[in-house]
C-alpha cells in the first residue's frame, strides 16, 4: 500500500503489514513521518494512492463509511468534545445508550464521581470547547465514549501524554482496561507507551520498517521506569529518538527516562 498527497511526494511507499486481532501496535516516526496518516488510513480519512488495506480479508474500501467507522475508537492528545451535555458527549456514536449505560461507561473510565459533582451532573452543559473542564475529566469523558462504543480497535494518540503525573496514571489503569482483547495502534511519542506493544511500525523516510517485540522487549526491560529519574539526572527521550539512534537491536541505557 502507497499513499501520496496530490502533487506532493509519497508519505508512504510499499507498505505491508499484518495486524492479528488482539495485537497492541505501536506507531513511532519523526514528527512529519507520516504516523498520523497510517492512521488515516485506516478509518478512510484518506484512501491509498495504490494498494488496498484489509478488515478481515475485505477491503476497506468496501465496506460502508459509517459500518467502517463504527468498528474504531479513537483517543488522541486534545480530546473532542462537543458543545453540549455530558451525557451526549459520552453517548456520541451510540444514540441508542440507555442513561445505565452512559453512567456504567462512565464508571468504567473513572469519570463517574467528578461528574455527579457537576452542578447538573450527566445534563451539565460542557460549553464551549468544554474549558469548564480540566484536561484530565475531558479525557475521562472521550475515554468513557470508548467504553460505551465497544469498538473491537483503538487508536490511541498518546492520550494521557499531557497530562500530570497522578492523572495520568488513573487514566492509564483504565485504558489498560479498555484494551483488554482489542486491536490497539498506539501512536506513540514516548519510549514508555510501547511497554506494550506487540508490534512495532517505524515510519522513516516514506519507508514501513516492522518490528517484532523481541526487537525491543530487551531495551526497554533495562530501562527503569522510575517517573522521578529525570529529576536526579535522568534524560528524557522519544520513541522516535531512541529507534533513530538505536535501531533495532541497541541498549537503551539507564539514563534514558521513560
Amino acid at each position: 500500500m502507497s499513499f501520496a498527497y496530490t502533487d506532493g511526494p509519497s508519505v508512504l511507499r510499499d507498505a505491508s503489514f499484518t495486524v492479528p486481532a488482539g495485537t497492541c501496535v505501536g506507531i513511532v516516526g519523526r514528527t512529519g513521518s507520516g504516523k498520523s496518516t497510517l492512521t488515516n488510513l485506516l478509518v478512510r480519512l484518506i484512501d491509498p494512492t495504490a494498494g488496498t488495506i484489509r478488515l478481515d480479508g475485505r477491503d476497506v474500501r468496501d465496506y460502508r463509511l459509517c459500518d467502517l467507522r463504527r468498528q474504531f475508537a479513537i483517543m488522541e492528545q486534545e480530546p473532542s468534545l462537543f458543545s453540549t451535555t455530558v451525557a451526549e458527549n459520552i453517548a456520541y456514536g451510540r444514540a441508542d445508550a440507555t442513561r445505565e449505560e452512559v453512567e456504567d461507561a462512565a464508571r468504567r473510565a473513572r469519570a463517574h464521581d467528578f461528574i455527579r459533582e457537576l452542578p447538573d451532573g450527566y445534563d451539565s452543559l460542557v460549553g464551549e470547547r468544554a474549558l469548564t473542564l480540566s484536561g484530565g475529566e475531558r479525557q475521562r469523558i472521550c475515554l468513557a465514549r470508548a467504553f460505551l462504543k465497544q469498538a473491537p480497535i483503538l487508536i490511541l494518540d498518546e492520550p494521557t501524554s499531557a497530562l500530570d503525573r497522578d492523572t495520568e496514571s488513573a487514566i492509564t489503569d483504565a485504558i489498560e482496561e479498555l484494551m483488554r482483547g482489542r486491536t490497539t495502534f498506539i501512536i506513540a511519542h514516548r519510549l514508555s507507551t510501547l511497554r506494550r506493544a506487540d508490534l512495532i511500525l517505524r515510519v522513516e523516510d516514506g519507508q514501513l520498517q516492522v518490528e517484532r517485540r523481541g526487537n525491543l522487549a530487551l531495551a526497554l526491560d533495562m530501562a527503569k521506569a522510575d517517573q522521578g529519574a529525570a529529576a536526579s539526572g535522568g534524560r528524557v527521550i522519544d520513541a522516535a529518538q531512541w529507534t533513530q539512534q538505536h535501531g533495532k537491536g541497541g541498549a537503551l541505557r539507564t539514563s534514558d527516562t521513560l
